[in-house]
This record gives structure tokens, sequence and C-alpha cells, in this order.
């Protein structure tokens, strides 16, 4: 059976790419994204963004900060899902437009990384979703513990070595990405 891809960019918001609290090298992150989507679209492969919104005045639907960034290349044409926790699946409707476009694996990009990307993968692992996560294309902030870099290179190295829910993960980047 062939596998059928969809590119799921998590939240990379204007709100998180600027300022003091900025994710890590979100110039790069973004510029390795619009590589992505523009060879998916071209292949034919599902682009879907999704965008976190929050209470209380983080990122609040319709702001600015919950805005796509102007440098990503969202188009009409691709999917966008709201969302509200970590969990990308969680009270959206992501699985059921990944099962209507006939979608058995996932191509996992974007930021937070310990958060929202973490999250989803392992929601996707529990599902019976393949990811590749793309290495080079998700970011973090850092924590008070973790430097950014060491965040990602973690998450790089947990990911792949989860086995307990039958399908895994593949860390792979931007350039092995074969749509």
């Amino acid at each position: 059976m062939t596998e059928r891809q969809a590119l799921i960019v998590i939240d990379v918001q204007q709100g998180l790419c600027e300022g003091p609290e900025a994710a890590y090298e979100t110039d790069a992150l973004i510029a390795r994204i619009n590589t992505l989507s523009a060879g998916a679209r071209a292949a034919g492969v599902p682009v879907i963004f999704v965008q976190h919104e929050g209470a209380g005045g983080y990122l609040v639907h319709g702001s600015r900060e919950w805005q796509l960034p102007v440098a990503l290349r969202a188009l009409p044409t691709d999917g966008y899902v709201r969302k509200t926790t970590p969990d990308s699946f969680l009270r959206t409707d992501l699985q059921e437009r990944l099962v209507a476009l006939g979608v058995t694996r996932l191509v996992v990009c974007g930021m937070h990384t310990e958060f929202c990307v973490d999250t989803t993968i392992r929601r996707a692992l529990a599902l019976g979703y393949p990811v590749s996560l793309v290495a080079d294309a998700h970011t973090s902030a850092g924590n008070a513990v973790l430097t950014a870099p060491q965040v990602i290179a973690h998450h790089n190295a947990t990911l792949t070595n989860i086995s307990s829910f039958g399908p895994r993960v593949s860390a792979v980047t931007t350039s092995e990405i074969r749509w």
C-alpha cells in the first residue's frame, strides 16, 4: 500500500516568532517550512497549518500575534486547524480531515518542540500514524534547564525511540524529505 502523506505545520504564529520570548532561529525555520510546503504542494500532498489560540490575551483568535507570519507561505488552498491545547487532534477536526484525505503518514514541523510538536506526534502515533519529524524544522524558545538547541536535539532522539505505539517516528532533515 502506498503511503499518503500530509505536511502538518504546528503553531508557526507571529506571536511566537517575535519579541524576547521568540522561538530559536525562526527565520531559518520559516525558510525550511516554505521549502517543505512548496515541495508538498508540487507533489499533491496536503499542507495543513495548525494555529494555537489561547484565552486571557495570549494568541487570541484573529489577533496579530495569532496570525501566521507574513514570511510563511500559506495558501488559501491549504488546510487550517484551530486548536486550544498542545494536542492538534484534541477538540479539532484534524483527524477527520486526514481520514477524508486518505492520509496514512504525517510529516510534522513547527513550534514549540517540547509542547505542541511533542504532544501532537505522540497522539498521532496513538492514532496509528507513522510520523516523519523534520529534524531541522521544529523549534523551541528553550527553558530554564535546556537551551533551544538542546530541546530540539533531545526530541529528535527521544521521539524516534518510542516503539510502544506500533507506528514509529523517523527524524529526517528538510533535504531528506521525499514526497
